[in-house]
């Protein structure tokens, strides 16, 4: 048993699946720091401070906090839309880097052996 456990852990699979884990970690705190100290101040600045975490109904002794999930979906749109234009760009750089850039053009070649002799078959028929 100890074995097999080893053989998955030595997968490729599980292996690329840790690192991708552990980058995406690091990428989350850089996009999370980005909306909050860069992007939720600027949207500040133009609807003038409003911050939703404050509002809630009270129903008897319970408190709906209906402000704080208002506040996490306006930041998941946020990071959703931040995250959507980091990929976007790394698309372009990505495809810009695989694009080889000494592309001959494309040269008209001639007729094909085949197409020649078809063609002095047919001339040959009409004499």
């Amino acid at each position: 048993m100890l074995q097999e456990f080893k053989d998955f852990i030595a997968k490729g699979n599980v292996m690329d699946m840790a690192v991708g884990i552990i980058v995406g970690a690091a990428f989350t705190a850089i996009v999370t720091s980005l909306v909050d100290d860069l992007i939720n101040p600027l949207i500040g600045l133009f609807v003038g401070g409003l911050d939703f975490s404050g509002l809630s109904v009270g129903i008897g002794e319970a408190q709906f906090m209906y402000g704080n999930f208002i506040t996490a979906v306006i930041n998941f749109l946020i990071i959703a839309f931040v995250v959507f234009l980091l990929v976007r760009a790394v698309n372009r750089i990505k495809a810009a880097a695989e694009k080889p850039e000494d592309v001959a053009p494309e040269v008209e070649t001639g007729p094909s052996e085949l197409d020649v002799l078809l063609e002095i078959r047919d001339q040959l028929k009409t004499r």
